[in-house]
């Protein structure tokens, strides 16, 4: 067991969370690119590629002359040269600690393939050598995060609401352990309001630099969104009130010169994708809410109350004003709906009882990074060091140890 504290590393489409268990917030937070030589001189190349590399900040700087790639696609690594290059920049450059003297907290989408566990182990253990790794699935270290909120529930059951930058998981636990086959995949994530918010401006001929409209977009997102109760009444509310428009004021990258972006409808319209997903396209037309809903309907019956009172949100998109309190409500009228159908059927029997389902949607001040906060939470647990797989195990057995995680053979 080694004396010095674990390092929790969460790894997201968007950003990526580091820092050491125990602590309340990551120490760093670095976006997850990086920037390699173009393939102009082979030779040339063949003799820096392994050293000349950029991440996070400092590859969108070189992204002028080198080739700037997302080491993750919707959550899950997909490029294994460019994620070992980036954890050795964050364990070195970032964290400046030596990984053989610290445990490391690793974590995984809900629907990773097994191989991709076995390459995480290997490249820990071979490139690295950590003394113990711990694979965490996102979900369970949310809802471990979510026991800050006074709302939630001390249990490790719940529905966990996932959405980051690039994918969005509805993800059902059971006392800890994932239920599989019930999870649901949405391909409606930050980036995609960061591109409907950008449509929107580029429409509207706002005067923005090109190389500027996506940080402008981001910015409209991240600033001055919110969720609206109701779409259609919302904008007549903008059309009484011109003080709803807002301006967002900009600076020329070469030439330094500012200028102004009127903001409006796309300050409800960009999160409103979760409600009415149509407006930004016809490939997923089913809103958050009754996803929501299908995904506990699967459960098993003598879960599904515990799962609605337990919704449980994780991620920066699942930040907007609001947000909560509309989900809440969508879910509880499907709820309520189902209810009342239910009822006129039994009415012919009137012993049997009905009790209507609670809903609630649990919302918690480590919202953002509740996948970090729970796996740096875990990480401080004494009992952590014999959960993760450790140096010895993996010389005896190889990378399959890490083939399977626990927290999907429970049910």
């Amino acid at each position: 067991m080694s004396s010095k504290p674990p390092i929790v590393i969460d790894n997201g489409t968007g950003y990526t969370k580091m820092g050491y268990a125990g602590n309340s917030i990551p120490d760093y937070i670095v976006p997850t690119i990086i920037a390699t030589p173009e393939k102009k001189d082979k030779v040339k190349q063949a003799e820096t590629a392994d050293l000349e590399f950029y991440i996070g900040n400092d590859a969108i700087d070189k992204r002028l002359n080198y080739t700037v790639e997302n080491c993750l696609s919707h959550g899950i690594i997909d490029n294994w040269d460019n994620i070992e290059k980036y954890w050795q920049r964050c364990l070195f450059q970032y964290m400046r600690c030596d990984p053989e003297e610290h445990y490391a907290l690793l974590t995984e989408p809900p629907l990773n393939p097994p191989e991709n566990r076995e390459y995480t182990a290997e490249i820990m253990f071979e490139t690295f050598n950590v003394p113990g790794l711990y694979i965490g699935v996102q979900a369970v270290l949310a809802l471990i995060a979510s026991r800050l909120s006074k709302d939630a529930e001390k249990v490790l059951t719940g529905t966990v609401i996932d959405s980051g930058d690039g994918v969005t998981h509805i993800i059902p636990v059971v006392d800890g352990y994932v239920i599989g086959s019930c999870i649901k995949h949405i391909p409606l994530a930050g980036s995609d309001i960061t591109k409907f918010v950008m449509q929107m401006l580029r429409d509207r001929n706002e005067d923005i630099p090109p190389e500027d409209v996506k940080l402008v977009a981001r910015k409209v997102k991240e600033q001055f969104s919110y969720v609206a109760p109701d779409m259609v009444k919302e904008f007549a509310k903008y059309d009484e009130d011109p003080e709803r428009f807002k301006i967002y004021d900009g600076e020329h990258p070469k030439t330094k010169k500012p200028y102004k972006v009127s903001i409006g409808y796309e300050r409800f319209l960009g999160p409103e994708l979760f409600f009415n997903p149509e407006i930004y396209g016809s490939q997923h037309v089913t809103p958050l809410p009754d996803m929501i809903d299908a995904t506990i309907q699967l459960c098993p019956v003598d879960t599904r109350r515990r799962l609605y009172r337990n919704i449980v949100l994780s991620g920066g998109s699942t930040m907007f004003k609001d947000f909560a309190k509309r989900l809440e409500r969508d879910v509880n009228r499907l709820c309520k709906k189902r209810y009342n159908e239910q009822k006129s059927k039994l009415l012919k029997d009137s012993s049997i009882d009905l009790k209507e389902t609670e809903v609630k949607v649990i919302q918690h001040r480590m919202q953002r990074f509740a996948v970090w906060f729970g796996g740096s939470m875990l990480g401080s647990l004494p009992q952590f060091y014999e959960m993760a797989h450790s140096k010895k195990d993996y010389e005896e057995n190889g990378p399959s140890i890490a083939r399977n995680n626990p927290v999907f053979s429970g049910i």
